[in-house]
């Protein structure tokens, strides 16, 4: 007989990095080849816009669903299909000859890319012990900071010497080699006996409703149909809760939020997080181009000075993590975000000093690095391992949620305050005041988010009820009979 195949946590560590660098890197990087493809297909704005859009969608509908099926059928069975679909679908986007197929082949790069991030902190929860997760889990989120940043300065070089088709072929190389390693190194260690079914149904009217408030959102002064998009979606999230109540084998186990008060706060910090600080780069590039006349290329770099800080500041949050309570870390850091925004919001004006926005810049991004770490930690430490899919899942959706709440809430402030008015050197008094108005608003979510995450009691490791699993350590329990070992 063979040997049977070991899971490798370093490995898993690396496949999970290649991963979370992949994924951001392909949105912020495509954006800065937007007007090169739009001038090569003669598409509109608004096709331009769905580019994106799209390939935030995707993911954002089908997250929970990836999650709780990686927890039925296998995690890493999961995660390898999203990797193989990922960077087939990316070489082949280098290819399409027009937008329609270009469209078309990003919603479903997405959908890869969904399959890759819904599960991925699952398994780095899997594979690592408790003591030493924080670490771990903060490498990962530095390698997601370097997507991100990394990406718009990528995508300019590439996109400039070489041509938009390229920005998409970059990153193939990874994409193969963290295949070939997720196949010869990576495992699935439980497997499900108890035969359990994923709520489809459930699913299609959880994918209707995000789609139906994210689309509303971002069209809101564009469609009129846009109010009763977003009605219409919250409708269908709520006729979603109500069926998972009474399902079954529920897509999500609605009753973990009434009785697991931990893993609730700390979804809701996260929401708060991300819906105080989405937004804010979009603000600032308008900002620092039309109010201080900086060039594309100088607004750029001094943007670059947030994610970098993040990118920094998340391993160093990780290992704290593993000394002390995470919930105390997160606390921290959420506090220094609206710090942050407060002060970005009173400083900015037509004569702003760029060097106070870039250390505003830098307390934003120190204490965001500082919150996410901890706060998935504390997530995942607060459900069993069998939830660790839907818990990676759940990660996934509420960061989604917070950035659609980001982006709705300029959308209503220069919709209320510019009243649809166009960004330009005349309307520049008018934009600082819907800026410093959206600003306050960033804070006001950043301090309810603080609110929500000081709720939580925590000891030194964990608040867990007691007999409930925080994670695995280097002596693991058995799974519950739903699951065993292989």
């Amino acid at each position: 007989m063979g040997q049977r195949k070991v899971t490798s946590p370093g490995a898993v560590l690396l496949t999970v990095c290649v991963a979370q660098f992949m994924v951001p890197l392909m949105l912020t990087a495509v954006g800065v080849a937007l007007p090169s493809i739009g001038r090569e297909f003669n598409a509109s704005a608004q096709q331009l816009g769905l580019v994106e859009q799209l390939y935030i969608l995707s993911p954002a509908i089908s997250m929970l669903t990836f999650g709780r099926l990686g927890d039925l059928v296998g995690r890493v069975k999961i995660f390898l299909i999203g990797l193989v679909l990922f960077t087939v679908l990316t070489a082949s986007l280098g290819f399409v000859e027009s937008i329609d197929m270009l469209l078309i082949q990003r919603f479903f790069q997405g959908m890869g890319a969904s399959m890759l991030l819904s599960g991925s902190m699952a398994l780095v929860a899997s594979a690592f012990p408790v003591e030493i997760r924080g670490r771990k889990v903060g490498v990962v989120s530095a390698f997601t900071y370097s997507g991100l940043s990394s990406g718009p300065v990528l995508g300019g070089f590439i996109t400039s010497h070489l041509g938009w088709r390229y920005v998409f072929w970059l990153v193939v190389p990874f994409g193969v080699a963290a295949c070939l390693l997720c196949v010869l190194r990576l495992r699935d260690d439980v497997r499900c006996v108890r035969r359990e079914t994923i709520d489809w149904q459930g699913s299609v009217i959880f994918a209707l409703g995000v789609a139906l408030i994210m689309l509303g959102a971002s069209h809101l002064g564009q469609w009129k149909a846009g109010p009763l998009m977003i009605f219409g979606g919250f409708a269908s999230v709520l006729v979603f809760v109500f069926r998972e109540v009474r399902t079954p084998t529920p897509l999500l186990d609605v009753s973990i939020f009434a009785r697991n008060r931990f893993f609730t706060l700390s979804c809701l910090a996260a929401m708060s997080s991300y819906a105080a600080t989405f937004g804010l780069t979009f603000f600032m590039s308008l900002y620092l181009q039309y109010a201080l006349g900086m060039s594309p290329r100088n607004a750029g770099f001094l943007l670059l000075v947030q994610p970098l800080t993040q990118m920094l500041a998340s391993p160093l949050a990780g290992s704290i993590t593993d000394r002390g309570a995470p919930a105390r870390v997160a606390n921290f850091g959420i506090a220094a975000v609206c710090a942050g925004l407060i002060a970005i919001a009173v400083t900015v004006g037509t004569q702003a000093s760029m060097w106070l926005i870039a250390v505003e810049l830098i307390v934003i991004g120190t204490g965001f690095g500082v919150f996410v770490t901890p706060n998935t930690v504390a997530i995942l430490g607060s459900v069993a391992p069998r939830q660790y899919g839907m818990a990676s899942g759940m990660i996934g959706t509420v960061r989604t949620l917070g950035m659609v709440i980001s982006m709705t809430t300029i959308t209503l402030v220069f919709s209320l305050l510019m009243g649809g008015q166009p960004v330009t050197k005349a309307t520049v008094p008018s934009f600082v005041t819907s800026m410093q108005t959206g600003l306050i608003v960033f804070a006001v979510f950043s301090c309810s988010g603080l609110i929500v995450s000081m709720a939580r009691k925590q000891g030194k490791k964990s608040s867990q009820p007691r007999g409930q699993a925080i994670g695995p350590s280097r002596s693991r329990p058995a799974e519950p009979t739903d699951c065993t070992m292989e």
